[in-house]
């Protein structure tokens, strides 16, 4: 049985113990509320996300021990939001992860420093680079939870890991399937967050699907140049692990990068948007990292400079939609 560390508590991470524990592996859950545990123990679901979900609690082993958790697994997933990964791993040994194989299963960027998660743990835990996965594609952890077919992408230098994790997640409504290109999907897992608040702000401002289709478009030219310059090998974009990923997330309901983004075009202040919705929206942490990674690479990006303008410079999204409009083709 294979052993498996899930740190977080949130829909997403609810969405994989899901996938794992019904695949029979055992799986050490960390969630930050001790009486999430406690609820969890007693009444077999998350009491904050997906509850419809009930665990086998043979399988799933709720904690907020985290070092106990990382320790008694050899598989640990970061399945927290980017912007809270130091907060969760910082009290840990720089050792802790020693021969362990880390996955994460965050699409954003470590804030405090523009860095992609994975590029994290190598620099501050001496994870190597072979010894990382990464989680990809569309796959919207409530349509886990209602068990609808869902397709993932595992990245990893090291494609027999991948291959190996991709088979702890394949079932009956889950497929799986490894990709070498770990940077480049986790740089467009980061980027479609982006795309998918400019769609949300411009349906707040009414623009129709006409105008959204032509921007999804042309994002995808523009996380060309930015992968191209960033992470330059040979690719398609057109994979679901890309272009199926910015789909789901431009277009879903269950997007929280487009609701915060059509909150923001309706009027809402970024404060009160992310009051209101009570979730991290990554595509507001992503968007600042990537545009100050870009003054290195000076691409040109006008999608993402215009959420930039609207969420940091404060540019009425109503004017930063007019400039944009004309750089479309």
């Amino acid at each position: 049985m294979e052993k498996i560390a899930v740190i977080g508590g949130g829909s997403w991470a609810t969405a994989l113990v899901k996938i794992l524990s019904e695949n029979k592996s055992e799986i050490h859950w960390w969630m930050r509320q001790q009486e999430d545990v406690k609820h969890l123990l007693n009444f077999r679901h998350n009491p904050r996300y997906l509850s419809s979900v009930n665990f086998d609690l043979t399988y799933v082993k709720p904690s907020t021990d985290l070092a106990a958790v990382v320790k008694n697994s050899d598989w640990v997933i970061l399945a927290v939001p980017g912007a809270f990964v130091q907060q969760a791993i910082s009290a840990l040994p720089k050792d802790a992860f020693k021969n362990k194989v880390m996955v994460s299963a965050i699409k954003g960027m470590i804030p405090t420093e523009h860095s992609l998660v994975t590029h994290y743990l190598e620099k501050h835990f001496d994870v190597p680079a072979s010894h990382q996965c990464v989680i990809a594609g569309p796959c919207h952890a409530e349509e886990v939870a209602l068990e609808k077919q869902s397709y993932l992408t595992i990245g990893s230098h090291d494609l027999q890991r991948a291959t190996r994790f991709c088979e702890l997640l394949r079932n009956r409504y889950v497929k799986a399937n490894p990709l070498d290109d770990i940077d480049g999907i986790e740089y467009c897992a980061v980027m479609k967050n982006i795309i998918a608040l400019a769609c949300g702000i411009a349906h707040g401002l009414g623009y129709g699907d006409n105008f959204q289709a032509v921007m999804v478009s042309n994002s995808m030219d523009e996380i060309e140049r930015f992968l191209n310059a960033a992470m330059p090998v040979h690719r398609s974009l057109v994979g679901s692990a890309y272009l199926g990923d910015l789909l789901v997330t431009a277009y879903s309901q269950f997007s929280r990068n487009r609701t915060f983004g059509n909150m923001i075009g309706r009027g809402y202040s970024v404060k009160s948007a992310q009051f209101e919705m009570n979730m991290v929206a990554e595509g507001y942490y992503a968007v600042n990292s990537i545009h100050e990674l870009n003054k290195t690479l000076q691409v040109e990006m006008p999608i993402t400079n215009a959420v930039y303008n609207i969420l940091y410079e404060r540019i009425a999204p109503a004017v930063e939609m007019e400039i944009l409009k004309e750089k479309f083709k």
